[in-house]
């Protein structure tokens, strides 16, 4: 599959694995992969971004995802869900913070390693973007993958990303009006070379 990626998705990549590196984390993430993407320029993904206004917007997206973290990783519909139920899960939160510290149920905060720089495994979620992004291409008819199709398979994939996207405005539609126009139905052109 990797074969198939441009040299902008392989930067993306590359650039998710040092994204987890400056923040000591144990492995990379779907959040690492856009925040990689965020720093990308050139290239359809960069356009996007800045047309959705990411790029102006990054540090209320840390803010946000942070946020996510900090609730264990749960997505606003299943904050919503456990809430139809009586579970109020910000005063689980704090409970759990008044008696482990803060952050306590912040999924990566686990004990730090120190890795060889490149060998940070990919989580399951993170694998399954690169994964969605190559079904991504094929639906639109590329014969390779490009960080576009990593951006929009960040927004496909249910979880805390594609909420902390949906709330700045950048929803899977919403991408892929920024990335391909009012006719994004149509499959791609097919002509970027991987590389």
């Amino acid at each position: 599959m990797f074969e198939r990626f441009t040299r902008g998705a392989r930067a993306a990549v590359k650039g998710a694995v040092a994204q987890a590196e400056r923040a000591g984390a144990g492995s990379v993430t779907e959040e690492h992969l856009l925040l990689a993407l965020l720093e990308q320029e050139g290239g359809r993904a960069a356009f996007a971004v800045t047309a959705l206004g990411l790029h102006d917007r990054r540090s209320s997206l840390e803010a946000s995802f942070a946020e996510a973290r900090r609730r264990g990783g749960l997505t606003r519909a299943d904050t919503e869900a456990l809430a139809g139920i009586g579970i109020d899960v910000g005063a689980i939160v704090s409970r759990v913070e008044e008696t482990h510290g803060e952050g306590a149920l912040d999924a990566g905060r686990g004990g730090r390693r120190w890795w060889r720089s490149g060998h940070r495994p990919f989580t399951p979620g993170a694998k399954s973007v690169l994964e969605n992004s190559l079904r991504v291409a094929l639906g639109r008819g590329d014969r390779f993958i490009g960080e576009e199709h990593l951006l929009l398979a960040l927004t496909a994939k249910p979880g805390s990303v594609a909420d902390v996207l949906a709330e700045h405005g950048a929803t899977h539609t919403a991408v892929r009006r920024a990335l391909y126009g009012s006719d994004d139905g149509a499959a791609g052109q097919g002509h970027a070379q991987a590389g």
